[in-house]
This record gives structure tokens, sequence and C-alpha cells, in this order.
């Protein structure tokens, strides 16, 4: 029992560490534009992707990982603004048309990864392995007593770290300030001067950079460390469920839900999920854990329809 829990403690920790950088740039592009981007799996995907093309010969050019890291945010963060650009902003008014466009962007960007680097799945490197192999380091942890890797540990760590970069950006910046007033009031920042589209565009080129770091940190640390087309989709719904506990535009809130939404699916793992094997035979957790998310999302929302912050609690402070 007590071995359980420590797990818990400690995975679940991990878990929320880069789950809420998974969620930060759904939530922070609503909150500045009231854009609900469906395509943010995508972007988090595209992020691996492209990582992986510059770290293996897949591309041809093996460069160096962190390097790899760094250039393929950058890309999918321009990439992002490209597309506002270009397909979202001539609707941005209309929620229900963005919400088409993203769709149709995602799927789009599904079938062209397909194309280029085929629907199988690709192992993608761990920056942190890769890096830790000249130090004569293995990729092995105990925390605890819970059996873990520096990948994990040290993708969560980054994640919070970005993630209070951006909290510290929003409420230092010049830009921050903008975004802050843009979200309180889009007109009335528009008569202050602000340009809004460029603005605009800037806070979908950094939510698609914050997508892209998470889709590199947590597809080569996790799971089977495997990319494939269609894997867009899980990021997806765990950030529009974590985003929906916070508060939609709520950036605190979406590290709160990334919280709950982290340890519901480890309590789930590694608790419920056995006692439901021993009673009904067999492991049933990789078809329940998604169900269990979205259901308390759906508790939660019968008593906070507006999430656990209400919107644009966090760019009002």
């Amino acid at each position: 029992m007590i071995d359980t829990v420590t797990t818990i403690l400690v995975v679940g920790a991990i878990s929320s560490g880069m789950y809420a950088l998974l969620a930060v740039g759904f939530s922070m592009i609503y909150g500045v534009t009231e854009i609900t981007n469906l395509a943010h799996g995508t972007l988090f995907m595209l992020g691996a992707y492209m990582y992986l093309l510059l770290v293996t010969p897949f591309g041809g050019f093996k460069i160096h990982y962190l390097l790899a890291l760094i250039l393929s945010v950058i890309f999918v963060g321009i990439l992002g603004g490209i597309l506002y650009r270009l397909a979202m902003d001539p609707v941005v008014e209309d929620p229900v048309s963005i919400m088409v466009i993203t769709l149709s962007l995602a799927m789009i960007i599904q079938e062209a990864s397909g194309i280029v680097f085929g629907m199988g799945r690709i192992l993608v490197p761990s920056i942190w392995i890769e890096m830790m192999k000249p130090l004569g380091m293995s990729d092995y942890l105990v925390i605890l007593g819970v059996k873990t890797t520096y990948s994990q540990v040290l993708s969560a760590m980054l994640s919070l770290g970005l993630f209070a970069a951006l909290l510290i950006f929003i409420a230092k910046t010049k830009i921050g300030k903008a975004m802050k007033a843009m979200s309180q009031d889009r007109e009335a920042a528009m008569l202050m001067g602000i340009n809004i589209k460029r603005l605009t565009m800037l806070a979908m080129g950094m939510a698609s950079t914050f997508a892209a770091v998470a889709g590199v940190l947590i597809i080569s640390s996790t799971g089977g460390n495997v990319i494939y087309p269609h894997i867009w989709q899980t990021p997806l719904y765990i950030a529009f469920a974590i985003v929906i506990l916070g508060g939609l535009g709520s950036i605190k809130g979406a590290l709160v839900g990334a919280v709950i939404i982290g340890y519901v699916n480890t309590i789930f793992v590694y608790a419920l999920d056995p006692m439901l094997a021993r009673l009904i035979g067999g492991t049933r957790g990789a078809t329940l854990s998604s169900a269990v998310i979205m259901g308390v999302m759906l508790l939660i929302l019968l008593f906070r329809p507006k999430g656990l912050f209400g919107k644009y609690i966090e760019l009002e402070d």
C-alpha cells in the first residue's frame, strides 16, 4: 500500500509537470484571442517529427540533440503564426468557423505527415539519454524508492521551468501586458494603439512553440518513445480536458488542471486498474484511462461550469 502511494506521488508529479506544458499553449491562445485551436495536437506532433528529422539519418542531418530541439520548436512556432495569418485570421470572429478550420488543418497535417514519414510507428530518441551517453550515465533513477528515468524527471522540470517563464513574461514584459489588455477588452486594446493582428499572430506562435516543446519532451521520454500520424488526438483531448478544468484562458488554471489530470490518470493506472484487473480479469487501463480523464472533467464542470478558475482570471490578475 505504501509503495503504491509513493509511486502515485512521484509518477503523478512527473506527469503533471509535462501535462502543464502541453496545455499551457492551448490555454494561452484561447485566453488572448478566444481561438479554440483544434490543431494544437498536430503542432505537438510536428515538434516531435521535426526533432526526429534533425537527429536521425531519416532526414540526413544528425545534428546535436539540443540544437535539434531548438530548431524544431522555432520551426513549429513560425508555422503556427503563418497558419493563423493565412487560415484563422479571416474568420477569427466566428468561433464555429475557427473550430472547423483548425480541425481541417489538423487532418491535413496528419495526412501530410503520413506521406512524408509513413503511417507506421517510429522511435524518437530521447534528448536526455543522448546527452547523458558521453558522461557514461544510464537513464535510470530512483526517487523515494520509485523507479523512473532521468528523461522523465528532467522533461518535467524543464516543462515547469518554461511554464514559470511564461508567467513571468505575461506579468512583467510590455508584450505580456499587451496580451493581458487584449484578453480583457480587444476593442479597448486596439484603441490604445496595440496591433491586434500582430499580437495575435505572436501569441499563436508562442502557443505553437510550447506545443512543440511538449511534443519532443513527452514523446521522447514516456511510453514507447514512438510517433505516428494519429498520435495528435491524445494530446489534444488531454490538453482540452486540462484547460476546461482549470478554466479556459487561465494559465494558472492550466497548471492546476494538469496536476488534477496527472494524478487522476496515475491513480487509475497504479491503483484502480489493478483492482479492476483482479475483479474482471485482464488489464483495461489502456482503454479506460481516457474515459476516466473525461469523466473527471465532466464531474467538475457540473459544479463549476466555467472551470475551477473561470474565464480569463489569470490574464485579468
